[in-house]
């Protein structure tokens, strides 16, 4: 037992009421105030509507009179006079001799110099008035002693929160009690806890354990003294006594156990999921900075990770769930008890905090029949550890094994059995040696799956035994059937105080795991974060997050040990880097980590520890290989001009290795053409490839800026390729924007629109194919929706779609109204690529700046050009955009971040599709002028909506070079990359820099133009680069905006501190209301596909089986990641995770796991059915489709049913996505079930249902409108294929294998450069003799080109005249020009005839478009 001892209090009569160090003076309490009888609610009358002269404040009186300060909560002083050279422990020093002080600043002007003003915070307010001398004196370190001015600040506000149900009920913002103890232990079951560590108050100590309800965090803070006593006799060298505290949040609480014990004490059970936040308070002298402008009381409390009795023990320990002695178990001993004495505590006091916590859907549950159980230490680990140990020393299996002795466990099972237990699923107490013989005796498969079933389920098995007598599906098909190009991945969660395993998942590989497969389960995830469900760890510029640290880096050095395996550190991806990951390995005698870093590449030759960090992560890109071809790799020079690279990362591959890529990446079933920009890996180098019809089959062409290090060939990886993806504004380009000149109705009016669409697309079908064609997402998901519209499932009322839909319209709503996430019909979210034939004009620092208000024609002509082809919809044509369009990347905060260009048509381009073409002519690249980008793989915001066109155009961007980075001294080891792993993790500070600017960006006037923005944005950028510089960005506190708009996340903000913003963001945050999501249960399966076929017993029970296996491996995933529907993962249109990335890059994450799903299983069915002809499958699929129908109807069933639960009539099931079975599983097959569903089969493609087609619709959409393509006619055939797939270099053959060394003699080639030809950029004539861009290089004549229709290039037989009509033209051109356009890739007339072009939101097409058929049919004009 732990007794709890500390020395009276300096001031009598004083207890401690938050974690900001704020103190209330205590009361006594007549008995009249008490409620002795447990026949009374403990939670107090029902009654809730009182108002503030009701409620009691925290000092237990009833309201005071605001000019009495002595009743206030918290005394606020101004200080005058200071010098520069005084610090907070100077003023805390001094004015701690008047009371207890909370807080300190020193002001700062708006450069950040002291300004001699400050304030000083008490609570409770000072036993004096020593400010009515208006003079003190104040003693400075070294200095001598100054006088200063002193004057008391006003009452800042009434310390009253308002309910959440009710804004005029109004609570104290701090309610407290006095417990006598505290007990840490944990549930064996509903009703038993065991006690495995009390600490109590002693008599000197008034104040106990105490135990406070703040209303304005919402938590709950526990503070206690705990002494620390040497468990062994006689000695005490770390005997000690230590104040701690830890903090509940209101969120993770449901409901707090009551009882009463013999003696009339009252107790309260608190049980969490997760372990709360555990702090120490160190001595208030010691947690001052000099240099800080700013002290509160929580600088004083610093985060722990481990209660133990010598720290020092483990410095060289491993993680493990097993720990050994620990004093508090703060990971795992979760459940809190605490024993009230009624007769030391205001009892109406403790009702009106249960009132409160009701307001939050927080119950105090009466449970008299609660148990404490005895303590006794849990058996298992010496019981699996025991009989590893046996199977290492009895490697042959000679000795008979002892009768206390238990066969040793499957790691496979071990692993499995360890997850279910660190996510508090089994209680490591309650596994007994008869559980785990009876595990051990099953077959590994069978054990494996009754353990991930546990773990899917994600509720508590109090008794261990029940386990065995469920009945769980074989998955050990499922497993050995995973698409090729996966692997199951085992991973792991570290939070400050616990680990959490997670089950083995099939993800995409990388190089490194395909290439040691046979090792997979050696292979470990971690990541670093906060306790759940908090997420990432933040910065910070404080030590109060020391011990997390340095907790992160004994792991990182020491590693994880699971069963007899411990994985240690191997390397880091690069977005695994940024997110506080890393790939950890359980080595082997003959394969240590160390081999495995050596097989990934040379990296000798690279002396920065960020770079070589991000060279090694280079090879945990997650790619898919492409195998198949002997490729030669033909090295090109980069183009450099005045310090800029305007090639950066982008090379060139022929169409027939494009065609093999994509159709090994199985992207050539619904389409006729590859993509035209792959982002790769090959050997050591990275960036992109776009397709170069003049470049031979098998070559691709690579830069030098492509080629990072020699490394080890594994052919050409894909990581992802161009694909249309529609644009989104976000709140930093709305500030931009705003400032450049859009006006703010601009962006209401679209707001308001999409509103309305999204409403109006629930119940009309043509609205809805509408915006799901035209705002596609970046995994391509609207357009399968759209495709179940055009089946008819949304006029039948369909149970899956229509809760697609309204799933859709909910996400949407979700991120419009937090991240103003405003979609753009006129823009593209597009991979950036170059212009190889430098036939586009670039920017040029001396062309002519017109005025902002000149005509767009004259500014036009000076600004650079893009090439822009887009296809989008259900094969939907090829559009050229022509005229002036934004282009940008995110982040954009700086000004200069958003260029305006110019979109011409130029033929020879016509073959790329879905990028964005940027110019290598001019002074500068566009690339690095929006936030610092490059071509190695960068997406860029396209926008031609003229609407969002700013007035003023192209300002200054902002110089994103990187500073010098210096040499490690020596060379660079495994303690290096840790070290800066953990630094990184401190020192991140991109979240904060970010939020800083979009707070100042509202706040200040000129918005992002100010100083302080401008200065953000440099840092900001700065500290995206600190993963590769080393080089962290400090902000610095005058750069944060004094208060914050409303539109924020304010939950944990003083209510003054929050100001309601009248720009902008703030209006349109105010137009949005939130949509919860809840799936259409009581809807129809659609009768169209159930009474399709007769569907045999056998039939039904493969679907049935199938379905179980698929459904486990969908609730693993939802387990994973926390997410709450099946439905989100199947569209990736997800509402709410637990992963730290942003909503972006999680939706991009989210669609390969989800698609590696749906392919992992609609083989799994093709093998069942016997094939993909229709005839085989259609039936397959129509059993799915019945099975999941009468697993719903037994569901609906039984929730129409009733039974008495503790004597309360509840449902025998609940309608939510918990107590619902998973309906997701047939539309594995959406296009199967269209054709079901209409009845219709392609004549001449029966064989593959997967071809592009359009099947007949309610909107009787015209079938010859579409013709179905034959991929296969597109697929490189199999005599074409090599049985090896060698690059030839310049210096020989690099064999699968062996490494890949380029640019030897890169010193002796001189970079490309690129001189602007007019030529190439000549306009021809157009019949209408008008020109609205001259296009020219600076300092050329006008007109000396000729004369053509606005942003026509080469014209390809389409022009537009300035009224938008289009006519038929002459192609005319000579020498050189004439001959390179009879070189492109096809004539004229072929490549006019499917392209219809855009100009400032005119759209046009060739009459017989497929668009113009649409148009007719549904009636849009």
């Amino acid at each position: 037992m732990v007794s709890s001892q500390r020395d009276t209090a300096k001031t009598p009569g004083l207890k401690f009421s938050n974690g900001s160090a704020r103190w209330v003076r205590e009361q006594s309490i007549s008995p009249s105030q008490q409620i002795p009888s447990q026949d009374r609610p403990f939670f107090g009358p029902s009654q809730r509507h009182f108002d503030e002269s009701q409620a009691f404040n925290p000092n237990g009186r009833g309201p005071t009179n605001g000019n009495d300060w002595s009743s206030w909560v918290e005394v606020g002083v101004k200080l005058f006079d200071l010098p520069t050279i005084v610090t907070t422990l100077d003023i805390w020093k001094r004015f701690s001799q008047e009371g207890n002080v909370i807080y300190v600043e020193l002001f700062e002007d708006r450069r950040g110099q002291r300004d001699g003003k400050a304030c000083v915070r008490f609570s409770p307010p000072p036993a004096r008035p020593f400010w009515e001398s208006n003079k003190i004196h104040l003693p400075l370190a070294r200095h001598g002693t100054v006088a200063i001015g002193v004057q008391m600040e006003p009452k800042r506000r009434t310390f009253y929160y308002p309910s959440p149900i009710n804004a005029n009920v109004k609570y104290p913002e701090v309610m407290g009690m006095h417990a006598e103890s505290v007990e840490f232990g944990t549930l064996l079951d509903s009703q038993t806890m065991m006690k495995m560590c009390t600490v109590h108050a002693s008599r000197d100590r008034k104040a106990g354990v105490e135990f406070r309800q703040d209303m304005q965090h919402r938590e709950i803070t526990v503070e206690f003294e705990i002494h620390i006593q040497d468990p062994r006799a006689g000695l005490r060298k770390y005997e000690r006594r230590e104040t701690m505290q830890f903090r509940i949040p209101f969120s993770q609480l449901q409901n707090i156990r009551q009882y009463e014990e013999k003696d009339k004490k009252l107790v309260l059970v608190v049980s969490l999921n997760n372990p709360p936040k555990f702090f120490k308070q160190l001595s208030p002298v010691d947690t001052h900075d000099d240099k800080a402008a700013k002290w509160g009381g929580n600088d004083a409390w610093y985060r722990q990770t481990d209660v133990v009795y010598a720290p020092n023990t483990l410095k060289k320990s491993p993680l493990s769930l097993r720990k050994i002695q620990p004093i508090i178990d703060l990971g795992s001993w979760t459940t809190y008890r605490f024993v009230f004495d009624r007769s030391r505590n205001n009892m109406a006091q403790f009702n009106l905090m249960c009132r409160a916590l009701q307001d939050y859907n927080i119950l105090i549950q009466p449970c008299p029949t609660f148990r404490i159980a005895g303590q006794y230490p849990p058996g298992i680990w010496d019981l699996l550890d025991r009989s590893s140990q046996e199977k290492k020393q009895d490697h042959y299996g000679l000795n008979e094994l002892g009768e206390d002795s238990t066969r040793p466990m499957s790691f496979l099972v071990r692993y499995q059995l360890e997850v279910c237990i660190s996510q508090g699923l089994l209680n490591e107490h309650n596994l007994k040696k008869q559980f785990v013989d009876q595990l051990v005796n099953m077959k590994i498969e069978q054990a494996q799956d009754l353990l991930e079933y546990v773990a899917n389920q994600g509720k508590v098995m109090w008794d261990p035994m029940t386990l065995f007598d469920l009945l769980v599906g074989d998955s050990s098909t499922l497993r050995s059937r995973i698409p090729h190009y996966c692997v199951y991945v085992r991973s792991a969660t570290v939070t400050p105080t616990t680990v959490l395993f997670h089950t083995p998942v099939p993800d995409i590989s990388n190089r490194v795991i395909r290439q040691f497969s046979q090792y997979s389960d050696r292979f470990l995830r971690v990541k670093f974060t906060e306790e759940k469900p908090d997420g990432k760890i933040y910065a910070t510029d404080k030590e109060t997050m020391n011990e997390v640290f340095t907790r992160v880096k004994r792991v990182l050095t020491n590693g994880i040990l699971i069963g007899d395996r411990k994985y240690e550190f191997l390397a880091c991806g690069n977005s695994q880097f940024r997110e506080h990951g890393a790939y950890f390995f359980a080595p082997l005698p003959n394969l240590p980590t160390r081999r495995i870093r050596e097989w990934m590449g040379l990296f000798t030759e690279i002396k920065t520890v960020p770079l070589y960090s991000a060279r090694l992560g280079q090879c945990f890109s997650t790619t898919r290989a492409v195998t198949g071809a002997k490729t030669e790799v033909v090295e090109i020079s980069d183009v450099e001009r005045n310090g800029f690279n305007f090639t950066d990362g982008v090379g060139r591959i022929s169409n027939f290795l494009a065609n093999l890529a994509a159709s090994e990446l199985g992207l050539m079933r619904h389409t006729t053409e590859a993509p035209s920009v792959f982002q790769i890996r090959v050997g050591g180098c990275k960036g992109i490839l776009a397709v170069s019809p003049t470049s031979e089959p098998r070559e691709i062409h690579l830069r030098k800026s492509q080629y990072k290090f020699p490394a080890t060939h594994e052919g050409l990886e894909i990581i992802r390729w161009s694909q249309f993806a529609c644009a989104n504004l976000n709140r930093q380009l709305i500030l931009v924007l705003s400032a450049l000149g859009v006006p703010d109705g601009i962006f209401s009016q679209k707001l308001r629109l999409q509103l309305a669409d999204l409403e109006k697309a629930m119940t009309d079908e043509k609205t809805a194919l509408d915006i799901l064609q035209r705002d596609i997402d970046y995994n391509q998901m609207t357009l399968t929706v759209a495709g179940m519209i055009l089946d008819g499932f949304q006029k039948t009322e369909e149970i899956f779609t229509v809760s697609l839909l309204q799933l859709w319209r909910a996400w949407s709503i979700k991120y419009l109204k937090e991240k103003a996430r405003i979609t753009i019909a006129g823009g593209a979210l597009l991979l950036g690529c170059v212009d190889e034939y430098a036939i586009l004009r670039g920017h040029f620092e001396n062309a002519p700046k017109p005025h902002d208000d000149a005509p767009i024609e004259e500014k036009a002509r000076h600004i650079p050009e893009v090439f822009v082809q887009v296809s989008k919809g259900l094969n939907g044509k090829p559009k050229i955009i022509l005229g002036p369009m934004l282009i940008a990347r995110n982040p954009s905060l700086h000004p200069g971040d958003v260029r305006v260009v110019c979109g011409i048509d130029i033929p020879r381009l016509h073959h790329l599709r879905n990028v964005v073409v940027l110019p290598q002519t001019g002074d500068r690249d566009v690339a690095s002028m929006c936030s610092g980008g490059d071509l190695d793989g960068d997406d860029f915001l396209v926008i031609w909506d003229q609407d969002l066109i700013p007035r003023e155009w192209n300002h200054e961007p902002m110089d994103y070079s990187r500073p010098f980075l210096p040499p490690h001294g020596s060379d660079i080891g495994i303690n290096d990359l840790t070290t800066f792993f953990v630094t990184y993790m401190k020192n991140d500070s991109v979240s904060c820099i970010a939020i800083a600017h979009l707070e100042n960006g509202d706040y200040l006037d000129q918005g992002v133009k100010d100083e302080k923005c401008l200065k953000l944005a440099a840092l900001h950028s700065m500290a995206v680069d600190y993963v590769k510089t080393g080089q962290p960005a400090t902000m610095t506190r005058d750069l944060k905006a004094p208060k914050r708009p409303h539109f924020m996340d304010n939950t944990h903000v003083r209510a003054d501190r929050v100001y309601v913003s009248k720009k902008v963001l703030g209006q349109l945050y105010d137009q949005v209301e939130r949509v919860d999501f809840v799936p259409a249960y009581a809807l129809p399966f659609d009768k169209r596909i159930l009474d399709a076929y007769e569907s045999s017993a056998g039939l039904l029970e493969a679907a049935a089986e199938i379905k179980m296996q698929y459904d486990a491996s969908m609730r693993r995933i939802m387990a994973q990641y926390e997410i709450k529907t099946e439905f989100e993962i199947w569209s990736t249109f997800v509402l709410q995770h637990t992963t730290t990335l942003n909503a972006f890059k999680f939706h991009e994450q989210l669609g390969q796991i989800s698609g590696a799903l749906k392919d992992q299983f609609q083989g799994l069915c093709r093998a069942r059915a016997g094939g993909r002809d229709f005839r085989k499958l259609g039936p397959f699929v129509a059993a799915m489709y019945k099975v999941t129908s009468v697993e719903m109807g037994q569901a609906l069933a039984e929730c129409q049913q009733t039974q008495f639960v503790g004597g309360v009539l509840r449902p025998l099931r609940r309608m939510t996505a918990e107590h619902m079975p998973l309906i997701s599983f047939p539309w594995l097959f959406p296009d199967v079930l269209g054709k079901i569903a209409n009845s219709y089969i392609h004549t001449g493609n029966e064989s593959n249902p997967e071809t592009a087609y359009v099947s007949p619709s309610t909107i009787e959409l015209a079938r010859d409108a579409l013709k179905p393509t034959d991929p296969k006619k597109l697929r490189p055939i199999a005599s074409m294929l090599d049985v090896n797939d060698d690059l030839q270099t310049a210096h020989g053959v690099t064999r699968r294998g062996q490494k890949l060394e380029l640019f030897e003699d890169a010193d002796k080639v001189e970079p490309k450069e690129t001189v602007y030809d007019p030529k190439l950029a000549q306009i021809l004539p157009s019949s209408s003799g008008h020109s609205l861009v001259d296009i020219t290089p600076p300092g050329s004549s006008n007109g000396a080109l000729g004369q053509a229709g606005p942003y026509s290039s080469h014209s390809s037989g389409l022009a537009i005249s300035a009224e938008g009509s289009h006519k038929d033209v002459g192609s005319e051109s000579e020498g050189s020009t004439e001959e390179m356009l009879r070189r492109s890739p096809s004539s004229e007339s072929e490549q006019t005839e499917d392209i219809e072009h855009d100009q400032q939101g005119v759209r046009l097409e060739p009459k017989n478009g497929f668009l113009s058929k649409l148009s007719q049919i549904t009636g849009d004009g």
